[in-house]
C-alpha cells in the first residue's frame, strides 16, 4: 500500500523505543492496531524484530516526530521513501511488446550475421525469441526468410546498446582460443621458407625457370705469372728500340 510505511511492524518497534508517540499514533501511521502496539510495547509481540528508524529512510521527518508528540491528536503524515526496493529480475524471455515483435526476426538476422560468436541463449535475453525462431533463420528455414532484413535491434528499440556490448564482449571471452598446431601449420620451416620455389614465389619469379647463378671464377695463378712474364719482356723490347734509335 502507498500510504504504508516500509517494514510496518519494525518501523512499530522503533517508534515505541525512541519516541513518546501514543500506541494510537503509532498504530494509525503503521496500520496496525493499537492493541499490537500496546503488545510491541510489553514486550509480547514482534520479539526479535530489530527497529527500523523511519527517520533514517526518510519517511518521516524529525519536526513530524516532534509536533506529533507535542500533540496527541495529531497523525504523522507519511513521507515519500528514500529507500528503493529492487524489483526482482523476472527469469525467462525478455518481454516485447506486440507493435515491436515483427521486428524480431530481422533482429535476429542481424545479430546472427554480424555476431556469429553470441549463443542462442545470449539472443534470447537480447531479443526475446526462442531458440527454434533463432535455428529457422540459420539455416534460412523460417517461414519469411524471404522478406526479413537484417536490422541493428538497438535501432528496433528491442535491447540497449549497453546489453548489447555486454553480451558480445562475454561472447568474445567465451570464445575458444586456437589451438597450438592450428598456428604451427601456417608457419613454413626453414628448408621450404629457403627453398627456389620460395624465393621465386617472394620476387613474383618463375619458378619454372631455374635461377641463374653467377658461377666463381676459378684463379689459376700459373696464368697469372705468365701475363706478367710476357708483358715485362715486352716492355724490355721497347726500351732497347729506343735506345738503338738515338
Amino acid at each position: 500500500m502507498a500510504n504504508t510505511p516500509l517494514m510496518p511492524k519494525a518501523t512499530a518497534v522503533w517508534l515505541v523505543d525512541n519516541t513518546a508517540l501514543s500506541f494510537t499514533q503509532i498504530a494509525s501511521f503503521c496500520k496496525l492496531h493499537p492493541l499490537e502496539v500496546k503488545a510491541i510495547a510489553d514486550g509480547e509481540a514482534a520479539q526479535g524484530i530489530k527497529g527500523l528508524d523511519p527517520i533514517l529512510t526518510g519517511q518521516l521527518s524529525r519536526e513530524e516526530v516532534e509536533k506529533a508528540q507535542r500533540d496527541p491528536n495529531y497523525q504523522l503524515k507519511l513521507q515519500g521513501s528514500k529507500v528503493v526496493v529492487p524489483e526482482s529480475k523476472r527469469k525467462g524471455p525478455r518481454y516485447t511488446p506486440v507493435s515491436r515483435r515483427q521486428d524480431r526476426p530481422n533482429a535476429i538476422l542481424w545479430l546472427v550475421r554480424n555476431h556469429p560468436e553470441l549463443k542462442d541463449a545470449q539472443i534470447m535475453r537480447l531479443v526475446g525469441t526462442t531458440k527454434p525462431t533463432i535455428a529457422a533463420i540459420r539455416d534460412r528455414t523460417h517461414w519469411n526468410s524471404a522478406n526479413l532484413t537484417p536490422s541493428d535491434p538497438v535501432t528496433l528499440g528491442l535491447c540497449s546498446q549497453l546489453e548489447l556490448d555486454m553480451e558480445v564482449e562475454k561472447a568474445a571471452k567465451n570464445a575458444p582460443l586456437p589451438m597450438a598446431g592450428e598456428v604451427n601449420e601456417t608457419l613454413m620451416s626453414v628448408e621450404d621458407s629457403t627453398s627456389e620455389d620460395a624465393i621465386a614465389a617472394a620476387f613474383s619469379l618463375d619458378p619454372s625457370k631455374p635461377i641463374q647463378r653467377e658461377e666463381e671464377e676459378e684463379i689459376d695463378a700459373d696464368a697469372v705469372f705468365a701475363k706478367l712474364n710476357s708483358l715485362k719482356s715486352e716492355t724490355q723490347d721497347e726500351d732497347e728500340e729506343d735506345d738503338e734509335n738515338r
